[in-house]
């Protein structure tokens, strides 16, 4: 059983090879977090969690997810195979610590951590763009060689696998950085649509994970400002004509999502 989230497709395109290469069942996390989040593993089922990392952390969708996550037989699903494999444009800090930390509440422990260097997507700070071309082009073929080895230790049930990119001051990053992205960045607040370059198609909306956006077909977006917004930045790297931005700091920067991109 996996459980993934993504925003602009790096994840998802991971957790789909995961899905075929494993015969695993791929769970969406945001089309199950308002149920009551229950599952039945079946027999020696592996557990996978595979998510993206916003601000050197995991996504908080996807710490709320574990922590509503009950899995039948506790006792019984401490004893299956569970993984964890993120996606990040660089390092990743020690944003798998905070999902040990959350795993060990529900008696879980990961036996392999992976992290996946895919493009860039995160566009919401001044210094940060989407890469280039050829930068995309080269991670993507490094992504694909990372992700059949990672699969292979999975398949095999390795444990004690810890094939991190953690990065420089890793505490640091993860730690007040972290923290001030959660605080500060990881809002809706400052995004808005640009009228003349809107043709109100509803894409944004429609791609939204969250159902952050008012609007549709025919009509322009809204942001409900009531605290969902991850800031994963889909909406924005969606849009065909680039109408939504994110205060000043989007303006001339590439979109990006996996499958496409915008320059």
């Amino acid at each position: 059983m996996i459980f993934y989230f993504s925003g602009t497709g790096n994840t998802r395109w991971a957790a789909k090879a995961l899905e075929q290469q494993l015969n695993e069942e791929l769970i969406y996390i945001p089309d199950v977090m308002n149920g009551d989040c229950k599952f039945r593993l079946k027999e020696d089922e592996m557990i996978g969690f595979v998510f993206p990392i916003h601000g050197w952390r995991p996504p908080q969708i996807v710490r709320r997810f574990i922590r509503k996550l009950r899995l039948e037989d506790v006792e019984a699903a401490s004893h299956h195979y569970v993984y964890a494999l993120c996606s990040a444009g660089d390092s990743i800090g020690l944003a798998m610590d905070y999902i040990e930390r959350e795993l060990a509440d529900k008696q879980l422990q990961a036996d392999a951590e992976f992290s996946l260097i895919m493009p860039e997507s995160y566009v919401g700070l001044p210094f940060m763009d989407v890469d280039s071309k050829e930068r995309e082009t080269a991670k993507k073929k490094q992504a694909e060689a990372d992700l059949a080895a990672f699969i292979d230790d999975i398949r095999n049930r390795r444990t004690g696998i810890r094939k991190l990119k953690k990065g420089p001051i890793p505490g640091f990053f993860s730690g007040p950085v972290g923290g001030f992205f959660e605080k500060h960045l990881i809002t809706d607040k400052p995004f808005h649509v640009v009228s003349s370059r809107c043709v109100k198609c509803g894409i944004c909306a429609d791609v939204c994970p969250t159902h952050d956006i008012i609007g549709g077909l025919g009509s322009e977006p809204q942001w409900k400002h009531e605290g969902d917004c991850l800031s994963c930045f889909t909406c924005y790297h969606h849009c065909p004509h680039h109408a939504i931005e994110y205060g000043g700091r989007t303006k001339h920067k590439g979109q990006y999502f996996f499958g496409r991109t915008r320059r």
